[in-house]
């Protein structure tokens, strides 16, 4: 086995997500040495940007929007090229494709939740404020369409999450216009790189490919056991920042796993129970050319060549989106909630398949055409995913205070980060993470000077 110690007591943080890189540049400007141990193969977490050889797009397959004017976000792209998510929506039912209207519908139910009454669910507060004993036909359709916008946006089941966190949610993204989204030209691919240049400058080592098995802890001491192809490691710090998804939190016994020994404190354990892992599936399906572009809007009066989403109640893949406002021969089925279930775990021809099913009924485009124009298909379960089980964190009923909780230091030696432990509104976003991570470093270099 190897032992590691780094000198002059290092941090070490278990996981190079966007949260751990965040917090790993904090440190290294402090000039405390830091090692950064990766699962995967790469950094970025559950940023994953891919990319062809003969186009010149990206190609994401995790986090591709930047929601709003984050600062913790565009600080670090202030040089990179920024484009505002443009195009038009298209709404698809058994009746065609029609301009989307839903969206004042939508956010005049939203807009009647309410923090200040006890909690309930999603459901539970659309059963309670908008009963429609009448069974008004516009209201039940706008009631589907905010349970679609809950769980396609949040990933999150509406069952199950948390009126007053979607409260939260909603005031952090009014504080920077998070109705807004932005592209970098690179895609996120962007953020890493800078993230790598900055993080270069500093007493920095990452290690990828290195598997944490268990941290054993005490007060002021730490012993990781992980694991690589070149056989099992001994780490040891007086630290350790933990920026794991929750999912791998409330894991044990299964690959990517961490045991804690002692176990988490009661705390952190019942915080992780008020929270849940959101399940996605992406695909990104290239055409040889876009060829919705000349297809006739409703009306006749123009083409869906400026069509940027694309929504509808398909059991599969009711979400479209396109590049817009560049041109590319690319769309992004996106799965949440039932839909990732009922895929989840599916070989990807049959993923692929179904998707041109659902855009072949969607568009009116024959399966055979599609098939014929499709150049390659790009795919990523997160529910299968050892390292992620999950695409980003949403709260239950009765979690006020569990992000908090689940945050706290434990005895200045445990110290937790990533978008699941945000406190700000912010979770399941990448600025919540990068903020996550600067706040845990805040506390490692204070409890080193106390």
């Amino acid at each position: 086995m190897t032992r590691t110690n780094q000198g002059g007591k290092p941090v070490i943080i278990v996981g190079a997500g966007i949260a751990g890189l965040a917090a790993a540049e904090k440190l290294g400007q402090a000039e405390i040495p830091v090692v950064l141990l990766e699962a995967r193969s790469r950094i970025g977490g559950r940023i994953l940007t891919q990319y062809a050889e003969d186009i010149a797009y990206p190609i994401e397959l995790g986090a591709e929007f930047i929601h709003g004017l984050p600062p913790e976000t565009l600080e670090k792209l202030r040089d990179s090229d920024l484009s505002e998510v443009e195009g038009q929506n298209w709404c698809a039912s058994p009746q065609g494709l029609s301009p989307c209207s839903f969206f004042s519908q939508v956010d005049s139910i939203l807009d009647a939740m309410d923090d200040s009454v006890p909690d309930e669910s999603f459901l539970d507060f659309l059963e309670r404020e908008f009963s429609n004993p009448s069974h008004d036909a516009a209201l039940d359709q706008a009631k589907r369409r905010a349970i679609g916008y809950v769980s396609g946006f949040n990933a999150a089941d509406p069952g199950l999450v948390s009126v007053h966190w979607l409260v939260e949610e909603m005031r952090a993204e009014e504080r920077i216009q998070g109705q807004r989204a932005f592209r970098t030209r690179n895609g996120y691919a962007d953020l890493l790189n800078v993230y790598r240049r900055q993080i270069g400058q500093y007493n920095v080592i990452i290690q990828t490919g290195v598997v944490v098995d268990s941290i054993a802890w005490k007060s002021g001491a730490v012993q990781i056991k992980a694991s690589s192809e070149s056989g099992p490691s001994l780490f040891e710090a007086t630290q350790v920042l933990v920026t794991l998804p929750i999912s791998i939190l409330q894991t044990t016994r299964q690959p990517g796993a961490v045991e804690f020994v002692p176990p988490l404190p009661q705390s952190k354990l019942a915080a992780l129970d008020k929270l849940e892992m959101g399940k996605v599936i992406r695909i990104v399906l290239r055409f040889r050319h876009r060829f919705w572009d000349p297809m006739p809007a409703p009306g006749g009066k123009a083409t869906l060549s400026d069509m940027g989403f694309l929504f509808s109640e398909d059991e599969f893949f009711p979400t479209w989106w396109t590049t817009m406002p560049r041109k590319e021969p690319l769309i992004t089925g996106w799965a949440t909630f039932r839909a990732a279930e009922k895929l989840s775990g599916k070989d990807e021809k049959a993923v692929i398949q179904r998707a041109l099913q659902t855009l072949s009924r969607l568009l009116g485009v024959g399966v055979p055409n599609l098939e014929s124009w499709l150049e390659a298909a790009y795919f990523h379960d997160w529910q299968t995913d050892p390292f992620s089980r999950g695409a980003y964190s949403y709260a239950k009923v009765g979690a006020d205070g569990a992000q908090q909780a689940l945050a706290a230091p434990v005895e200045n030696t445990l110290f937790f980060a990533g978008e699941g432990t945000d406190t700000s509104g912010n979770n399941g976003t990448v600025h919540g993470a990068i903020a996550s991570g600067q706040r845990a470093a805040r506390e490692i270099i204070e409890a080193r000077v106390t």
